[in-house]
């Protein structure tokens, strides 16, 4: 924890206060404008900024275990989810114009679906994976496979772009044209990042959803190739 303090500590007269940065800084009090909506897992070894390159301002995050992307509240009786706040948030007022869901390799969220592992020591835990990854999700009915879970995380991160979807916010901006969902993978060991690409044809592998899409083709993982 020191490390972090010291940095802490030095952040505004070594970062913030140099010439180079100083004004991009000062621009931050007029409000933000980020280009685009990062939904990823809580993993520390997921750092969005990193990996894209984002100065501040630029990114609005979501982090949640398992990247997931919860149901949105369809009724008086759901409760208000944190997660649809800051969706709606950044769509509806942020006006963000891309939404990416990263899933990244070894999860340990995916991982625990997919071997059937005992989360009855993390009841929260157990309790957001049931209620955000139904028993019928697709990302249930695969094998752990590898130990980064590869095929897991793909067909789970194109199952939260269905769920986004699922979001009014996101459906009506969708349908302007003017948001754009993206799905990626991330693997920590190697920093490579790939990106969903839908079937030209509209087709799905099996254990794709359903929205968006045609007819169930193949038992193949979704299409992940180079950003």
């Amino acid at each position: 924890m020191k490390s972090l303090i010291d940095h802490a500590r030095a952040f505004a007269a070594h970062h913030v206060a140099d010439p180079r940065h100083a004004d991009t800084f000062r621009a931050l009090e007029a409000g933000q404008s980020p280009q685009a909506l990062f939904i990823t897992c809580s993993d520390s070894r997921v750092v969005p900024a990193l990996i894209t390159g984002a100065r501040p301002g630029e990114l609005f995050e979501l982090r949640t275990a398992g990247n997931v992307v919860p149901p949105y509240p369809r009724t008086a009786g759901d409760r208000p989810l944190g997660e649809a706040a800051t969706i709606e948030y950044a769509v509806r007022v942020l006006g963000v114009r891309d939404i990416v869901v990263c899933g990244h390799s070894h999860c340990g969220a995916i991982g625990a679906l997919v071997r059937g592992e005992d989360l009855s020591t993390v009841p929260a835990v157990r309790g957001w994976l049931e209620h955000s990854v139904p028993s019928g999700a697709p990302v249930r009915s695969l094998e752990a496979g590898a130990p980064d879970v590869a095929e897991a995380v793909q067909a789970h991160v194109v199952a939260q772009l269905a769920a986004l979807r699922g979001y009014p916010c996101v459906d009506e901006r969708r349908a302007r044209g003017s948001l754009a969902l993206h799905g990626w993978y991330y693997e920590v060991h190697t920093g490579a990042v790939t990106a969903y690409r839908p079937r030209a044809d509209g087709a799905r592998a099996a254990h794709e959803p359903a929205a968006d899409a045609g007819p169930a083709v193949d038992a193949g993982r979704p299409a992940f190739g180079p950003l």
